[in-house]
């Protein structure tokens, strides 16, 4: 039997995450995955979309099991469900001041969360979903952010030193007193980063885009 770390894990979401939070995982994971989606004359990949759709399923009722109704009804059961009813009182989406050091985010909806003041270092953000998203103070440094979709998101004050953003879609994105010192934000002179309508006011700029 799969291990409750290791099911977190499976529906890629955070130890405690509430069964709305686990049941969404699982939603997006089983469109990504289902068998109905991999054509029919790819063999390999249709046996590896099954295996993982078992999986996943697996994961969902030992979670399911362990949030809603605790493991036979004892003690950390009893705890874990009060942390549920907490966690539910909370805004949805709040990950603020989580320490997510070096956590695989990728291609992951987050669009209009909390990340504010949040430990993001070398966490892997690649071709995720994060318009309108705040990362106010929150300490990115390292990170990759290749790809992502940070439209109109909330990056003041925000760490991004030595950040991968080529390919980043920052329009209309608040960067005010952001340090940017080090990013990728493309390759020679070629500026590959999306920056339209974004407020740099303050912002500690890479050389690149100085000059630019």
């Amino acid at each position: 039997m799969f291990s409750i770390h290791y099911c977190y894990q499976v529906l890629e979401v955070f130890p405690g995450a509430s069964w709305e939070e686990i049941n969404q995982a699982y939603r997006d994971l089983l469109f990504i995955w289902h068998p109905d989606r991999i054509p029919r004359d790819n063999y390999r990949l249709q046996q590896k979309a099954e295996a993982k759709l078992k999986e996943l399923n697996q994961a969902r009722e030992i979670l399911r099991s362990y949030t809603c109704t605790g493991q036979g009804g004892g003690e950390k059961g009893k705890y874990h469900q009060t942390r549920q009813r907490t966690e539910t009182r909370k805004t949805k989406g709040d990950y603020s001041g989580r320490d997510l050091q070096r956590v695989d985010l990728r291609e992951r909806d987050f669009s209009g969360r909390n990340f504010s003041y949040a430990n993001l270092r070398y966490a892997d953000l690649s071709d995720a979903f994060l318009p309108k998203t705040n990362f106010h103070r929150a300490d990115l440094r390292g990170a990759k952010l290749f790809r992502t979709n940070l439209l109109q998101a909330d990056l003041s004050y925000a760490n991004l030193q030595e950040t991968n953003l080529i390919g980043a879609d920052l329009s209309g994105a608040n960067l005010v007193y952001a340090d940017l010192r080090g990013a990728r934000i493309g390759y020679g002179n070629k500026i590959m980063v999306k920056l339209t309508g974004a407020n740099l006011t303050g912002a500690q700029l890479p050389p690149p885009l100085l000059r630019s």
